[in-house]
């Protein structure tokens, strides 16, 4: 900025003449706001002089005659609240406001500002009040509705978008909301996948809907992420996720599907009281830190002699999946590191269940899939590196699975 362009000190001086309290510099009727509407439509007159080709009071130079035409009256919503500017006419109806576009009624960023509290899991109502709080303006719910609908066409290129050809590792789980469908709340899965690529960074690769868990949805899943360019996963983590693997295996036979740790462990610990969570807590540690299957099957062993008595529920859970356990233990320390501390994908669904715990049922499910993918979009910037200890995990998946990374 050059000097000439520096508001000066005589200039602040009289502009504050008048200051006694902060509602003269920032209330509705404030400076801010009157400068604010000053320079907006002292913006507008000069994009109309320089459509028209001459001034206000200068002579026609244009080759149709084009001339100003009046005013017109509009009220922008924005940071500032509710601010009425005129927008100068031109008799051909042909000039088209940069600043302040023909059927903008919002100040730029404003949506913005909607979309982030809705990603927040706010309701429309609450939207309304904390904007009428914030900035002493009042938005309609459809005007909120617009605004978070324009979101569906963004999410569905999203969703198609293409992705890697190799990811080390894919995480599946599942949650479940709440939906009106045909005047009757039904309860509808929301399946997520959450990928690791070969940089160790987490990827959020996709979410649908669907109205139960079962193996005929996830094979459209799975064949969905084969369809965008996926060729391959090493490591399939999931939650007991019925029918998956054998979903999974019919699109890719060589994944090895491995029931996650961290599921397994705070699964376990839901019938555990606080007294004695961190007992039984150390007691399943020694299970999955185990050198060999044979060792963690003898601490299984262990467990269930100690335990069973109180909490057999626990035990049970662990001998039902062991099958899909077990392949943890045939990785070397680097990898197993990485699938059992790697808890991105529970993370993610207690920020999304949070969200959704003090709303009723969903109007439909695009109400859902835009709130879902908003919030998801919010969480993943958070992630600006790649996960603990990637890069020992990633020597030892090009030893262990040396024949397909070379491929990629």
């Amino acid at each position: 900025m050059t000097a000439s362009k520096i508001l000066s000190a005589e200039l602040l001086d009289s502009l504050m003449s008048d200051y006694k309290s902060p509602e003269d510099l920032i209330g509705e009727h404030g400076l801010l706001k009157q400068l604010t509407k000053a320079l907006v439509e002292r913006a507008l007159s000069a994009e109309l002089t320089d459509h028209l080709g001459h001034s206000r009071h200068g002579a026609v130079s244009n080759s149709d005659g084009n001339t100003r035409n009046g005013k017109s009256r509009k009220t922008l919503k924005g940071d500032f609240g509710e601010l009425p500017i005129e927008v100068p006419r031109d008799r051909n109806g042909t000039f088209e406001p940069r600043i302040v576009g023909k059927n903008q009624t919002r100040w730029t960023g404003f949506d913005d500002k909607i979309l982030s509290l809705y990603a927040r899991g706010m309701t429309v109502r609450e939207i309304q009040g904390h904007l009428e709080d914030i900035y002493g303006t009042e938005v309609s719910a459809s005007l909120i509705s617009s605004v978070t609908d324009a979101v569906i066409e963004e999410v569905k290129a999203w969703q198609s978008r293409p992705l890697e050809a190799l990811y080390p590792i894919v995480y599946l789980d599942c949650i479940h909301a709440k939906v009106r469908d045909g005047g009757t709340v039904n309860t509808k899965a929301v399946y997520l996948a959450l990928g690791v690529n070969l940089r160790g960074e987490k990827e959020l690769l996709g979410l649908w809907i669907a109205q139960t868990e079962g193996a005929k949805f996830w094979l459209q899943v799975v064949t969905d992420l084969k369809n965008r360019g996926v060729n391959d996963i090493f490591i399939a983590c999931v939650d007991g996720l019925k029918g998956f693997p054998e979903a999974i295996e019919v699109v890719y036979p060589k994944t090895e599907v491995q029931l996650c740790i961290v599921h397994m462990v705070r699964n376990s610990l839901k019938y555990v009281s606080w007294k004695q969570r961190k007992e039984v807590a150390a007691d399943l540690r020694a299970i999955y830190t185990s050198a060999t299957a044979e060792a963690a099957e003898q601490r299984l062993t262990e467990f269930e002699q100690k335990w069973d008595d109180t909490l057999a529920p626990i035990g049970q859970s662990w001998r039902r999946n062991w099958s899909r356990i077990i392949p943890f233990f045939a990785y070397p320390p680097e990898i197993r590191k990485v699938i059992y501390t790697t808890n991105a994908i529970e993370s993610l669904n207690m920020s999304l269940r949070k969200i959704t715990k003090n709303r009723g049922a969903f109007p439909n499910d695009d109400a859902l899939l835009k709130l879902f993918y908003l919030a998801m979009q919010n969480i993943s910037r958070k992630w600006t590196l790649p996960i603990r200890d990637w890069k020992a995990a990633l020597t030892r998946f090009s030893i262990q699975f040396e024949d397909r990374m070379i491929e990629f």
